[in-house]
């Protein structure tokens, strides 16, 4: 990643620990998000950018990439990791979710993605193909909840649709996308421990139901693990892969719990 020029949406969990573990190999960093606090501790320690702000206006995208260029002049990388769990603002299952919680689930987990995507391809487009010989690399946050429901405690239907249709739009960019030299790809983590999942930690039942689904890791994933992953998808070692969506689970789309 060293003298990747790479926008991050996120400033905690997942997005938290890729703009470190790219930073540390040498990435600059803009970090996009409507966290203030942690947003400004996570450049403090990455030596990043920030920008703070809703990232569901539909001119933030627009902001958040005139920032980065305004610092760096270009941008390699995206990775849109940007999103929440609508089920307090009502998702659910279908006949009980509510138009409130369709709107924000899906406004977080794929308006998000799409105008972020429109605004960075767009300048990609326009920047000459460099020494490796591509123009960019994105990657968009999915869920394994997407491909393995599990209907019991996790029956969030606006949170899989929009999570099955990052998935599937990763997938049809790259395919228009590969011959401008601009790979797209997904990642999909089971259940992480984050800020985001502090209900599954918080619950004897749910913490007793992630170890016999993710028997990998005998539990929540570390969010080091898929940035990681994440990371290497957006670098130079992956520069042949695009159209992918990465699972990294610990075993939950295989377990038959």
């Amino acid at each position: 990643m060293q003298g990747t020029i790479l926008i991050v949406t996120g400033s905690t969990g997942i997005g938290a620990a890729a703009a470190r573990l790219a930073a540390a190999q040498g990435a600059r960093v803009v970090i996009a998000t409507g966290a203030q606090q942690s947003g400004w501790e996570l450049a403090l320690e990455t030596g990043g950018e920030v920008w703070v702000g809703d990232l569901t206006r539909p001119d933030s995208a627009e902001s958040v990439l005139g920032h980065c260029l305004s610092k760096f002049g270009r941008v390699d990388a995206l990775f849109n990791v940007a999103g929440l769990s609508g089920r307090r603002f009502g998702d659910g299952p279908a006949h009980e979710c509510t138009d409130e919680g369709w709107e924000i689930t899906l406004a977080h987990n794929l308006r998000i993605m799409f105008q972020m995507c429109r605004a960075v391809i767009g300048r990609m487009l326009e920047q000459e193909v460099g020494g490796n010989g591509l123009r960019g690399a994105i990657l968009n946050m999915g869920s394994a909840l997407a491909e393995a429901p599990e209907p019991r405690h996790f029956a969030t239907h606006a949170y899989a649709a929009a999570k099955g249709a990052v998935m599937s739009m990763s997938r049809s960019m790259a395919a228009y996308y590969a011959p401008y030299k601009i790979r797209i790809n997904a990642i999909a983590p089971g259940l992480v421990r984050t800020p985001a999942s502090e209900r599954t930690q918080g619950s004897p039942e749910l913490v007793e139901l992630i170890q016999k689904k993710q028997p990998l890791t005998g539990g929540m994933i570390d969010a080091e693990d898929v940035a990681r992953a994440a990371i290497f998808l957006l670098s130079e070692e992956a520069r042949s892969i695009t159209g992918e969506v990465l699972t990294v689970d610990g075993g939950w789309s295989i377990t038959g719990v």
